[in-house]
């Protein structure tokens, strides 16, 4: 289906549509695989979901950002309205004028393809009353990937190319920038690439050992390459 027959095949069928969200029957469709090359070399993995499937997950953003966004760390600024890369590139700066020119720089492996299930559902829970959003963004992540006419089942990661994906990451990712706030570290954050401003290198050497740690909780890699 493309966009411009969206808005007739809605007339005809949400009722319906509308019915199966609300008692929890909708059923989204795989995702389509796409690789695109990345500038370092390699190539990185999209998921783009169906019209239909995108209009879906643009309501619950709609929905959930106004909720989750305001919470989130003031040093996050990847997927957020009103923040831009630029804002990062200038707080970055700030924490480098301040005396602090050692850097942890993070990068995770794999990132979205390796967001595990579980614990992304464990922290909505904490955050999100209504079981049927939550039945809902769990079906989205098990929603297979289509992948050269074949099907195949995903039991991690929540592929990029949805417009549920970044504030899912957002949602996961704040529990670091929280734990780095509690310890009074200066840090910037855009997307799952994370900056920890330090004094020493010695200084560096532990913050990268605790996060380690702190990913891990998480079940998330970093990138040591």
């Amino acid at each position: 289906m493309t966009v411009k027959e969206l808005p007739a095949f809605l007339k005809l069928h949400w009722p319906r549509l509308r019915e199966e969200l609300l008692c929890g029957r909708y059923q989204p469709q795989p995702v389509r695989r796409v690789l695109i090359p990345k500038p370092g070399g390699g190539e990185r993995e999209l998921g783009i979901p169906s019209v239909l499937d995108r209009f879906i997950q643009q309501a619950l953003l709609q929905v959930l950002q106004p909720r989750f966004d305001p919470t989130f760390s003031e040093a996050s600024y990847g997927f957020r309205p009103g923040r831009r890369a630029h804002d990062a590139v200038r707080r970055a700066r700030t924490h480098v004028q301040e005396g602090r020119r050692y850097v942890v720089d993070l990068d995770l492996e794999k990132f979205f393809d390796r967001v595990n299930h579980d614990v992304l559902m464990g922290r909505l829970a904490m955050r999100i009353a209504d079981r049927r959003v939550l039945g809902l963004v769990r079906r989205y992540l098990n929603a297979g990937i289509l992948a050269n006419g074949v099907v195949v089942e995903r039991h991690e990661g929540t592929p990029q190319g949805g417009p549920l994906s970044p504030i899912l990451a957002n949602v996961l990712l704040d529990e670091i920038d929280k734990e780095l706030e509690k310890r009074g570290h200066a840090f910037v954050r855009y997307a799952d690439d994370l900056n920890v401003y330090v004094r020493s290198k010695r200084a560096g050497e532990r913050v990268m050992e605790a996060m380690r740690r702190l990913y891990a909780r998480l079940k998330l890699r970093i990138n040591e390459a």
